[in-house]
């Protein structure tokens, strides 16, 4: 999924004109469902929780069922269109049915709490957040240094790779230097035989027990993962040299492919470099936008376009997701959907190679890289008349009823200590708490489109310094204008 297809399912939208309350998906009035959830209700204090995303329907209920059982609450999940979602809170807000909570992208936190519909979570009297969460969901969940969400799920990108191929590398490696280590001590052997006049029937003795251990098994499987873990490269630096190197099957038809019109899957090259609000994306005196370090990090990425010949007419993640199964590459970067995508293939026998997650390479070893992530978070209403109830559960939903959220949705959740079912889920975890989020003020809503325009003009021999100094003047612009 692209980046402007995610900001409009996360609703990017400006609190604007009231539309007309209406329960999606429900063919029912509003009276007569509020009828049939005091029925279903029991009469006990009602929370309603709101969700755009159809994926959570399954994970929500059972959620909330799980929750009322233990609870002298009623959890209602009640799925809205994501069009004007934050309008649709605001005009609810103002009737009886109030929604008490709501999933919602980090990156819209900023309008909800300026709009009065987020306030600061209040957690049950000695929680550790800290302890909970992975940091970078913390700090996407934050606005003006006060935490006004629950971080519930992320999106970030890291570098897939076959590892079928990385250890069929290693093992020919292992060969090799096995042989030749061989070979060496035959020839000491030999020499020394010879030396010492012993060279008939005991030195051939030496050499047939030595091509014997060749034979057999010259290294362990611990030495492959090992040899494996070496290859994986570090840098760009390191990908190039790889490519330089490798002697590819003959299904290979590139090294590393990757989707270079998606600023998602490119954000990494000035991750690192690159200020938009701080850490937590709110503060619009940290802007920092044209510097040396992502001047020369963006000329790096232009000089790939040389060395892989990627072109953008033909780049879509999709694609080359798919290229990726048939085996026609080794690396690209890919984000969570390509775990599920992968392991359901290779039930399905698709898919004929082993994978893996590693981190996103740095640029070199002197700058270092950063993922961009997103963070779906749930807010408490400034609204709401059961703000402890609703507090209460979206700790429990975020960061006790976690263990399927993955296997229920396909969604990785943001807290700490969760057991994702696949190594390389836990791999991107690692890789989102070292990623940066996405900003959430307003002034900057636009940044990420011109941003991905810049990429693709620098990609295809525009001047590097040049565009990034135009998009800072622009961007700089919007924040400080009186």
């Amino acid at each position: 999924m692209s980046l402007k297809k995610r900001l409009t399912a996360a609703g990017i939208i400006a609190i604007a004109a009231l539309v007309i309350f209406g329960v999606a998906k429900s063919g029912i009035s509003v009276s007569e469902k509020q009828e049939e959830e005091e029925l279903f209700t029991g009469g006990k204090e009602t929370v309603y929780l709101w969700y755009t995303d159809e994926a959570l329907t399954s994970y929500l209920s059972s959620a909330a069922v799980t929750y009322n059982e233990t609870h002298e609450v009623r959890v209602v999940p009640v799925l809205q269109s994501g069009l004007e979602y934050l309008e649709n809170i605001n005009q609810a807000s103002l009737e009886e049915n109030i929604p008490d909570l709501y999933v919602i992208s980090h990156d819209s936190l900023e309008k909800a709490y300026l709009a009065g519909l987020a306030g600061e979570v209040k957690p049950p009297q000695g929680t550790d957040m800290e302890q909970r969460y992975i940091g970078t969901g913390l700090h996407a969940a934050s606005y003006k240094d006060k935490l006004i969400g629950y971080p519930f799920y992320f999106e970030t990108s890291s570098l897939l790779y076959n590892k079928t191929y990385l250890e069929n590398m290693a093992r020919d490696q292992l060969e090799a230097e096995a042989d030749r280590a061989a070979g060496e001590a035959a020839q000491e052997s030999a020499d020394a035989a010879q030396e010492a006049g012993t060279a008939g029937e005991e030195g051939s003795a030496d050499t047939a027990d030595t091509e014997g251990t060749i034979q057999g098994e010259p290294f362990t499987q611990e030495q492959v993962d090992e040899r494996v873990r070496e290859l994986i490269p570090e840098t760009i630096q390191e990908i190039e040299t790889f490519a330089d190197s490798y002697d590819a099957p003959e299904q290979v038809e590139g090294v590393f492919k990757w989707d270079v019109t998606d600023i998602f899957y490119n954000y990494f090259f000035v991750g690192n470099s690159i200020k938009i609000g701080g850490e937590a994306g709110w503060d619009p005196a940290q802007i920092d936008i044209y510097n040396q370090d992502a001047v020369s990090s963006m000329k790096v990425y232009q000089e790939l376009n040389q060395f892989f010949s990627i072109d953008t007419s033909e780049s879509d993640y999709e694609a080359i997701l798919d290229e990726f199964m048939e085996g026609k590459m080794v690396f690209t970067m890919a984000t969570t959907d390509a775990v599920f995508k992968l392991e359901h293939a290779k039930s399905d026998g698709l898919f004929a190679y082993d994978y893996d997650i590693a981190l996103t390479p740095d640029i070199d070893e002197n700058r270092k890289s950063r993922s961009l992530s997103m963070t779906s978070c749930v807010a408490v209403n400034g609204y709401s008349h059961n703000k402890d109830a609703a507090n209460d559960f979206a700790l429990f939903l975020t960061s006790q009823y976690n263990d399927i959220l993955y296997a229920r949705t396909g969604k990785v959740s943001a807290a700490t200590g969760v057991d994702y079912g696949y190594e390389a889920l836990s791999k991107f975890a690692q890789e989102y708490e070292k990623s940066i989020s996405m900003p959430k003020m307003i002034e900057t809503s636009n940044f990420w489109v011109n941003l991905e325009v810049a990429f693709s003009q620098i990609w295809n021999g525009a001047d590097a310094d040049e565009k990034l100094k135009e998009l800072s003047d622009r961007i700089m612009s919007q924040v400080t204008v009186d």
